[in-house]
């Protein structure tokens, strides 16, 4: 049974729950809805652009460093090398990095340093510059072999007919460097999947509220009922019927791709691990909807004709494109001001916190920022409803006890097995 308050008005919730149940089922027994299953396919050649972003991401990610821990003469000799073939060669020449300044006869263990750093080292090279030892995973060092030669050969004075010979450390597994890149994959992965899905399937929401305003549904609709039940209705029902295309879609590309036999092991694993990580997916899928749905609802309001509407959500749409490019860039900017301020623009906050997720081992800025998004969502969709009664109703707030018996009716003659559990 559904709750009534003050002389039979429905309450927000269980008018909500009405509005949010009928429009599912009218929308998922459609035969557009069959259309929009086929909506991806068109989305092939947007990804494949988006391709493009995640290439000059990448040119702005922290290079890898290599570590240094000699004595302190030594560490001084190899860094004014280094700084001095810098000035002749650029960037070829891989910066260094300070881990120690040993002391006479103290131990060292690169691998353990090298596993314990948090600096971004790709390698460490020790023992001396007249014979130095060269630490990390053997792609790496075999890569970095020739430029320490030359660092090596420019600090002992020995030029380059007698360059040192370097003994390579090779080690199992990646370094932190290796780690960091390979997570900044599969956060630049998660970012464009879930722009991409938003973009696609917030459009629902906007829709279906112009048809309604078109043929005065809306305003019978919020003349019963609190209208922010209205608007909570269409963004869950909207959203519900998202996640039924979201589980198609996933079913298929599952089946293709446990058939082609892939798995998860075999693709970068971000710093919560796949579990977690799937799960932040679901939950930033449906803010950043329920955030962009708000907003598009909230336009649908305003709006008389669906040229306003056109005009007002092009900008939107434009706005969101550089929200994530705020996002992407943000990647680069680990613990900056930069990925701050994109954790706090509520547009712009999901897919940096999923590709946060990715870098990032902690949870409680999960939780922070998922609290702070759905104030956001509450926050809009309030603004929404109360430009939408000054702007169309034009009566103020609604008077009397309402009329929910109007409303059951009204439901019932738009889709008739929405209601039969209210009877």
């Amino acid at each position: 049974m559904t709750t009534q308050t003050n002389g039979g008005r429905l309450s927000t919730l269980s008018a909500a729950y009405i509005i949010a149940r009928r429009d599912f089922v009218a929308s998922l027994f459609s035969r557009s809805f069959i259309f929009f299953l086929l909506g991806p396919l068109f989305t092939l050649l947007v990804g494949g652009l988006a391709g493009g972003i995640g290439a000059r991401v990448q040119q702005n990610v922290e290079k890898p460093k290599l570590g240094i821990a000699m004595s302190e003469f030594d560490v001084l000799a190899m860094t004014r090398a280094r700084h001095e073939l810098a000035g002749r060669l650029g960037n070829a020449v891989p910066e260094l990095v300070e881990v120690r300044r040993l002391k006479p006869g103290e131990s060292f263990d690169p691998a353990a340093a090298l596993a314990g750093s948090k600096d971004n080292l790709g390698a460490i090279v020790s023992g001396t510059p007249a014979a130095p030892v060269l630490t990390g995973p053997a792609e790496r060092i075999e890569a970095w072999q020739g430029e320490i030669e030359l660092i090596a050969a420019e600090a002992v004075g020995t030029g380059p007919e007698h360059y040192p010979t370097v003994t390579l450390g090779k080690i199992a597994g990646t370094s932190t460097a290796d780690t960091r890149q390979s997570r900044v994959l599969t956060a630049q992965a998660g970012q464009v999947l879930l722009f991409l899905l938003t973009m696609l399937l917030a459009g629902m929401v906007l829709s279906n509220l112009v048809e309604e305003k078109g043929n005065k549904i809306i305003e019978v609709l919020a003349a019963a009922i609190p209208l922010d039940a209205v608007f909570l209705g269409k963004l869950f029902a909207m959203l519900a019927l998202s996640w039924v295309g979201l589980s198609v879609w996933g079913g298929i590309i599952g089946v293709v791709w446990q058939g082609s036999g892939h798995s998860l092991a075999n693709y970068p694993a971000p710093a919560v691990g796949w579990p977690m990580f799937i799960a932040l997916g679901v939950i930033y899928f449906s803010l950043a909807y329920l955030l962009l749905g708000a907003l598009f609802l909230t336009i649908g309001s305003i709006a008389s004709t669906i040229r306003e509407v056109q005009m007002l959500s092009m900008p939107i749409s434009l706005l969101q494109i550089i929200n994530f490019f705020f996002a992407s860039y943000a990647i680069s900017k680990p613990g900056s001001a930069i990925e701050l301020a994109a954790m706090i623009v509520p547009f712009s906050s999901p897919l940096t916190m999923i590709a946060r997720a990715a870098q990032d081992p902690a949870l409680w800025p999960q939780a922070v920022v998922i609290a702070w998004q759905v104030l956001c969502v509450a926050l809009l969709v309030r603004i929404g409803a109360r430009l939408f009664r000054s702007r169309v109703m034009q009566s103020g707030p609604a008077r009397g006890p309402g009329r929910p018996g109007l409303v059951r009716r009204l439901l019932t003659q738009k889709n008739e097995p929405a209601l039969q559990g209210e009877q």
